[in-house]
């Protein structure tokens, strides 16, 4: 699973951090490691805004499925490896 924003593309850090609202509980955390949710007061955030181009997205928009290997590909890795 590839974790980018789905506007500018950019990939957060295990050291990205989001806030859970100035005027929530404040609580900062990497919102991917808890799929969105603030693990201090369990609020679900469904739109998550990024940390480069400042746009918010839905969350759920954010996880991409990896590109399916091409035929070529693996065969040359099994020879290869």
């Amino acid at each position: 699973m590839n974790i980018y924003c789905p506007k500018c593309s950019w990939k957060p850090t295990s050291n990205s951090r989001w806030m859970c609202s100035p005027i929530g509980c404040g609580f900062v955390w990497n919102t991917f490691d808890t799929h969105g949710q603030c693990p201090n007061c369990f609020k679900q955030w469904r739109e998550t805004q990024c940390l480069s181009c400042k746009q918010f997205s839905p969350h759920e928009d954010w996880y991409h499925e990896e590109e399916p290997v091409e035929k070529e590909q693996r065969e040359e890795t099994l020879i290869a490896g």
